[in-house]
């Protein structure tokens, strides 16, 4: 058995889940269009850059939400998969999972995405396995808009993904082929952890890094 690590926003998906996220919640009137469009774009540029601090990001973007009753949000989560999400899952990407599926690889979707926007996405690509950024709830079962755990982002996607393997009672060492498609820098411990990295719809910086090192590039969409 093959591992096989999978991330999302850029790589399986041409958008940004969570910015996406963001603006939809915006273009709803849930939180205030203009100055939160702003702050939401200075995030997702820190996030290109590298640069992104998350516990600041998880705690604005879960805030347009988690205020409102659970029922609410998850109605409106619903609708953004309806109306934004499902029409951007390609016909190129479904093929590249299902064909690690159909090889009988041991797969997972790996993002830096909250699990909450995440979820309804991992299910719709038929993932088993989900590893995002996990929220703390309270006492009484409500987000806080902490994080809660080890983050998967950078580095904290090699832990995640060893925990996840734990709990299945197995290594990541045992895998003599393990793989890694992603299109950003913030992924690169991962892709430098596993034998076979994919740059996957690559940011500049990470195809000239792929180029350099004789890695595949792959372009799921134009």
């Amino acid at each position: 058995m093959n591992l096989t690590l999978f991330d999302l926003d850029g790589t399986l998906l041409p958008i940004d889940s969570d910015h996406a996220f963001g603006d939809f919640l915006a273009a709803q009137g849930w939180v205030d269009g203009a100055s939160w469009r702003a702050r939401n774009d200075g995030f997702y540029q820190d996030y290109c850059e590298g640069r992104l601090d998350l516990d600041a990001y998880v705690a604005f973007t879960t805030g347009g939400w988690r205020q409102r009753p659970l029922a609410e949000a998850l109605q409106l989560r619903q609708r953004f998969m309806d109306e934004v999400l499902l029409p951007a899952l390609h016909d190129n990407a479904r093929a590249l999972v299902e064909r690690h599926r159909a090889a009988g690889d041991l797969m997972a979707l790996v993002t830096a995405t909250n699990v909450f926007v995440t979820a309804p996405i991992a299910q719709a690509f038929g993932f088993e396995h989900l590893i995002g950024v996990e929220l703390e709830r309270d006492a009484s079962g409500a987000y806080t808009g902490a994080v809660a755990g080890v983050p998967s982002f950078q580095a904290g996607k090699i832990t995640r993904v060893n925990q996840w393997l734990a709990g299945l009672g197995r290594r990541f060492e045992e895998f003599e082929c393990s793989t890694c498609y992603s299109d950003s820098m913030n992924d690169l411990p991962l892709l430098e952890a596993v034998s076979h990295p994919v740059a996957t719809n690559p940011s500049a910086a990470l195809e000239a890094l792929a180029q350099e090192r004789g890695w595949p590039i792959l372009k799921l969409f134009k």
